[in-house]
């Protein structure tokens, strides 16, 4: 049986997939990938299914080797520093790992988290439906934590095939400002506190994690009081206690809640979101339910197309190999006279 065995986690890494959906009601937290599109990609690289679990990582992803034969592996959700026994591999592209080589993943300049995903998936029994990892309540995953040196986390039986990249053209924009609806609880907020949000910019404080962001930036003022009867919170919720400064709730977030919830930011941002960290400048535009709806669907389709999308990757793996360099647009426009 094969096995990637961790040699240093890096900051945080969680075993995680899509989500545990459908539990929340009984106050069991939905977890799952911050970055819906680096997992999706990072699965497709390797040939696994839309919903096999990776291991999500946070600003570095430390050292892999793995043990009981080759593996094919993949590194998504930004320009991470990957190599192979300090050989400069990149990422967006599967490449295969053999037993006696190190994988060593460095941080990126574009984002706080990836994905590295294993062919076949690993071998952790689904709890409720989900092999996602919630530390505080240490369920899913592996053993219901965050992994650490010296794990061995065993491997589901791979089918065979050649290595595949994704093409930069493909990689998702960053939008300029996120993009959120108004509601469930708006109305507890006047004109002012609306203006505020969508005309200033917030910045990510060090409170910030899988479960929220806590920003800091133009204060929103509650009309009456800051509490309401707890009711369930949505992905991208931004709720506002007293403080009136505002906090996203993610991944991690918990099933219901008793702050006012000015606003949700749509799923198709949340990625957006969870790739910059504390420091980072964030800024707002409100839309229409119905173009948020639309934009659902379009994000919907492209997520199910990313396998469409890769093509047999160039070269043996290497960053600056020559066959690689030379199908890329390294210029990106007209040479001037």
């Amino acid at each position: 049986m094969g096995a990637l065995v961790v040699q240093d986690p890096g900051l945080l890494a969680t075993v995680q997939d899509a989500g545990r959906f459908g539990w929340q009601r009984f106050g069991v937290v939905v977890a799952g990938a911050m970055d819906l599109f680096a997992l999706r990609a990072a699965n497709a690289l390797v040939g696994n299914g839309a919903d096999g679990a990776a291991i999500e990582f946070t600003f570095t992803g430390g050292r892999y080797e793995v043990e009981g034969g080759p593996v094919r592996v993949a590194v998504t959700g930004g320009a991470f520093a990957v190599s192979v026994d300090g050989r400069p591999v990149a990422p967006w592209r599967s490449f295969t790992l053999r037993p006696g080589e190190v994988l060593a993943i460095g941080p990126a300049p574009d984002s706080l988290r990836g994905c590295l995903a294993v062919a076949g998936g690993f071998d952790i029994p689904p709890v409720l439906g989900s092999r996602s990892t919630h530390v505080r309540s240490g369920i899913g995953g592996w053993q219901g934590r965050a992994l650490r040196s010296g794990d061995r986390l065993p491997l589901l039986p791979a089918a065979a095939g050649g290595e595949l990249e994704l093409p930069p053209s493909a990689l998702p924009a960053a939008p300029d400002r996120l993009r959120l609806v108004l509601g469930p609880q708006d109305g507890h907020f006047g004109e002012e506190a609306i203006a505020a949000l969508t005309g200033g910019s917030y910045q990510v404080t060090a409170d910030a994690d899988r479960m929220g962001y806590r920003l800091s930036g133009p204060a929103l003022t509650h009309l009456g009081g800051d509490n309401i009867v707890s009711d369930g919170i949505a992905l991208g919720s931004v709720q506002v206690p007293a403080s009136g400064q505002p906090i996203v709730l993610l991944a991690d977030r918990q099933p219901t809640g008793g702050y006012p919830k000015i606003a949700t930011i749509i799923t198709p941002d949340i990625g957006a979101l969870a790739r910059v960290g504390p420091g980072a400048s964030i800024a707002f535009t409100v839309i229409g339910l119905a173009e948020a709806h639309a934009i659902r669907r379009a994000w919907d389709a492209a997520l199910a197309g990313v396998p469409d999308l890769l093509r047999p990757a160039l070269g043996a793996g290497n960053l600056y190999d020559s066959e690689r360099l030379l199908s890329l647009d390294l210029i990106g426009g007209p040479i001037p006279d």
